[in-house]
């Protein structure tokens, strides 16, 4: 291949990436050809994308763009997959379907400059995803302000019970 065959290809795939810096590699060549396209389908409607890649390249378009650790895992028959709401989902996708898939393989991946091995993914699936820790954090966030009002609101309501029991037994005495 000619370096400005290797050179296109290598733009492409980087702008295939576009900004994204969290890149998972699995073996595919395991699985045949109607299991794979039907997996590639459902992870394109989660906007999670898969391109089998020649290893060198990807090493090269991967290391320019910020993601030198990916080199690691790149040996043998690989594809890259990225996409998804974020690297925790993306892990999580691809365990599952590693599950469901008893012959698709996780090699690793890569997540700026740190690069993750098959037990990472793995790990890295089981924790929580960014909307479950802005949810947590945003819980978190809102406890000093909740027990603040019910510190507030238990004893106000006590006294504007006792103020409206006494108006009521006034009231009530008057009008007699």
């Amino acid at each position: 291949m000619s370096k400005v065959v290797k050179q296109l290809m290598i733009s492409d795939l980087q702008a295939q990436l576009g900004d994204c810096r969290e890149v998972l590699v699995v073996d595919v060549s395991k699985l045949d050809g109607v299991t794979t396209n039907k997996w590639r389908l459902g992870l394109q409607k989660k906007q999670i994308h898969v391109l089998g890649v020649k290893n060198a390249l990807a090493a090269k378009a991967l290391s320019d763009i910020g993601l030198p650790g990916i080199r690691d895992v790149l040996k043998g028959p690989s594809a890259l997959v990225w996409g998804g709401e974020d690297i925790v989902a993306l892990a999580k996708e691809i365990t599952e379907a590693v599950k469901q898939l008893q012959k698709l393989e996780i090699k690793g991946g890569a997540v700026g400059e740190t690069s993750l091995s098959a037990e990472q993914v793995d790990s890295l699936s089981k924790s929580p995803g960014r909307r479950e820790l802005l949810s947590q954090i945003a819980g978190l966030i809102r406890s000093p302000g909740g027990r603040l009002a019910g510190a507030i609101q238990g004893p106000g309501g006590r006294l504007a019970g006792c103020v409206k029991a006494i108006g009521d037994k006034e009231g009530g005495d008057v009008a007699a």
